[in-house]
């Protein structure tokens, strides 16, 4: 059972219990030479695990130990993307969580490479996924944002854990899913896909809904249209569609 072409996948154990992976990648994205996108390595550390951090916490899950594959040298880089890894899992809750770590220690890449893994596990009852059904409105919190556009915005105007904790504390909210490289419609489509649906959008809009959204700078949730929560913060909420029958 999973998500499939989603970057999660879901696990059954006995007892009632499953696993919860997730993962995401980031390349040449950095301060190296061969970069294509220059911006501090912590950064890049930073965002790429809140990316895995947050794929785990909206099926509902605990995360419970993350991998960091990092295609560069321990020092400087290795040191700086952990820094801003480690910053994002302070920020997160989960400040003590169990970090399984390589570097490249033969060669010093021209280019910056990074991979992060989060696994993580909760009982079957709990799983948020595909919870959805005709009916429900599509709604998107925050923006999204890529490249440069991620470098220079203010981190209060991009999602966050603290954000999906609240939209996990709301019982009205169906399912939550991160908005990827992909963008919003794909990832609607997905969503609809998985609760045997499909997602309409709304005549109007004024967000693009196939624009890339990074590293995952806003996220879905699904939810009845009489029952949209309010969310503290500045981050922008909107409704970007509904789901009907199939």
């Amino acid at each position: 059972m999973g998500y499939k072409g989603r970057d999660v996948e879901v696990s059954m154990l006995e007892q009632g219990l499953c696993l919860v992976v997730a993962c995401d990648s980031c390349g040449a994205i950095g301060e190296k030479k061969l970069d294509l996108l220059k911006v501090p390595h912590p950064l890049v550390g930073q965002l790429t695990a809140r990316v895995a951090l947050m794929e785990v916490l909206c099926t509902g899950a605990v995360p419970r130990v993350m991998t960091v594959a990092i295609s560069s040298e321990p020092e400087p880089t290795g040191r700086q993307i952990l820094n801003g890894v480690r910053q994002e899992l302070e920020t997160a809750g989960f400040k003590d969580l169990s970090l399984v770590i390589s570097t490249e220690k033969n060669f010093v890449p021209s280019q910056t490479g990074l991979g992060i893994g989060v696994t993580g596990s909760c009982r079957i009852n709990d799983l948020r996924i595909a919870g959805s059904g005709p009916g429900d409105g599509v709604y998107c919190l925050g923006i999204p944002r890529v490249g440069q556009e991620v470098a220079k915005a203010p981190a209060s105007s991009i999602i966050g854990t603290a954000q999906i904790r609240e939209l996990l504390a709301q019982p009205d909210i169906h399912d939550i899913v991160p908005v990827g490289s992909r963008g919003i419609l794909a990832e609607a489509r997905e969503l609809a896909c998985h609760t045997h649906s499909r997602f309409i959008p709304d005549a109007s809009m004024e967000v693009d809904l196939n624009k890339s959204a990074g590293p995952s700078t806003c996220a879905l949730f699904t939810c009845a249209p009489e029952t949209v929560p309010q969310i503290q913060g500045n981050l922008p909420l909107f409704r970007v569609g509904s789901l009907v029958g199939s």
